[in-house]
Parts: C-alpha cells; sequence; structure tokens
C-alpha cells in the first residue's frame, strides 16, 4: 500500500507537501478533506489525525501530521535531492530556522488577509472594521521586510543559489492572500523576484495547479458551508471586532 495524503488545497501546508511530492515524483493517494465543509471536525478523519489539522500522511499504519514533519518524512524516505534540506550543517541550520520563524511571521498573518479580505464577509455578510485590516496588513508588510532583509537578503533563495524546502514553505504561504484578490509580491520587486525564481524552479504549470482552488474561492457557494463550522466563523468576526 502506498503512501495517502489527507489534503486540502485551500491550506497553504496541504500545497507544500503537494507540490514536494509531485515536483520529486513520489507516488501518493490523495485523500480529499474539504476544510469548508469541516470535515477535518469528522469522526472519520479524527481517527486519522486527533489534532483534527491538515495536512496528514498515512504510510501503511505509521500516521505523521504537522507539514514540515511531513515534508522532512518523505525528503528522506525517498531519497528527495540533497537541495532541498541540505546535509551541510549552517545550511541546514537556514532552513530550520526559517521554518520555525514562518509559522507566525508568515502563515498567520497572510491567513489573516484571505480571512479578512474574502472569507468573513463572504460567510457573514459582515466586512471587518477597516482599522482591524490596515493593523493586519501592516503586520505582513513589516514581516515580508524581515523576510527580505533577514533570510533573503541578496541570494537567488534562502539557503543561496538553489531551492530549498524554505523557499517552497514561503512561496505558498506567501501566496495565501491571492484567495482574497490581495496580492503581497506587489509591495516589493526583490520578492516579486524571487517569487519569480521559484515558481521557474519548481514548474509554473504545477504551482498553477496546486493553486487552482486557492485562486477560485472567490466563486465559493457558501451556502454549502456547515451551520457550526459559520457558527465558529461568526465567532472568529468578533476578534476582529
Amino acid at each position: 500500500m502506498g503512501i495517502e495524503l489527507y489534503l486540502d488545497l485551500l491550506s497553504a501546508s496541504c500545497r507544500a507537501v503537494y507540490i514536494f511530492a509531485k515536483k520529486n515524483s513520489i507516488p501518493f493517494d490523495f485523500q480529499f478533506v474539504d476544510l469548508l465543509k469541516g470535515h477535518h471536525h469528522s469522526k472519520e478523519y479524527i481517527e486519522i489525525n486527533p489534532l483534527r489539522k491538515l495536512p496528514s500522511l498515512k504510510d501503511g499504519k505509521f500516521i505523521l501530521s504537522e507539514s514540515v514533519a511531513i515534508l522532512l518524512y518523505l525528503s528522506r524516505k525517498y531519497s528527495a535531492p540533497s537541495y532541498w534540506y541540505p546535509p551541510d550543517l549552517h545550511t541546514r541550520a537556514r532552513v530550520d530556522e526559517f521554518m520555525a520563524w514562518q509559522h507566525t511571521a508568515i502563515q498567520l498573518p497572510m491567513n489573516k488577509i484571505l480571512w479578512i479580505k474574502l472569507l468573513i464577509p463572504m460567510i457573514t455578510g459582515e466586512e471587518v472594521p477597516a482599522e482591524k485590516t490596515e493593523e493586519i496588513l501592516a503586520e505582513v508588510n513589516k514581516n515580508l521586510k524581515l523576510f527580505e532583509e533577514k533570510f533573503l537578503q541578496d541570494k537567488l533563495f534562502i539557503t543561496g543559489d538553489n531551492i530549498s524546502l524554505a523557499d517552497l514553505v514561503a512561496l505558498v504561504e506567501m501566496m495565501q492572500p491571492m484567495g482574497g484578490n490581495h496580492n503581497v509580491f506587489l509591495t516589493s520587486s526583490k520578492l516579486a523576484e524571487w517569487r519569480m525564481r521559484v515558481e521557474l524552479t519548481i514548474g509554473p504549470t504545477l504551482i498553477s495547479e496546486a493553486h487552482s482552488r486557492l485562486v477560485k474561492l472567490a466563486e465559493w457557494d457558501c451556502s454549502t458551508l456547515d451551520p457550526s463550522v459559520k457558527e465558529r466563523i461568526c465567532k472568529m468576526l468578533q476578534k476582529f471586532q
């Protein structure tokens, strides 16, 4: 039995795993778990991952959660090219450093943009207050500047001349606001050029394929949303007011 990957490509973490597996010709069965319908809270999925999060990996009887752990597992199991997770101590440490930093500095605020620009207004019928939106956008711009100054600097990629897992994770997270028609790459030519290099290295077709669900999110019929999920989202709106 091959590897099963439990994914919804609306999630940046899921897209990172999906792109890495596809790019490295890793065979897997795609198990779709619909986040918008709350399927990650279903009894069937909780048996796979009690944390109720995506992605998850199932390799026989072995089950693994957390996207970074899954990326490293796939890299080791299938002997992916070493540039993804370089063997050099210091270069590998740079990848680890970014992976540790990005959860709160990149992933969280990028997701917030998608929620405040699209999902919350679409689902609740109410706009997030403008001052809260500006506050979150300011946080994003500050952290993107830190990304450039600390991690990218004047290099082609985060670790130097070669792409790594850090670049893949950074790209998919920064693409998340695209679902809400917000392009963070317009703020900096350096950031835009780095994005182009990453996409060309991975392959524009694969990048487009992985993000097709995200960029079509505005067309989603939110009337199909599970009422319990809508209730949680309405409570989320209160945090922004």
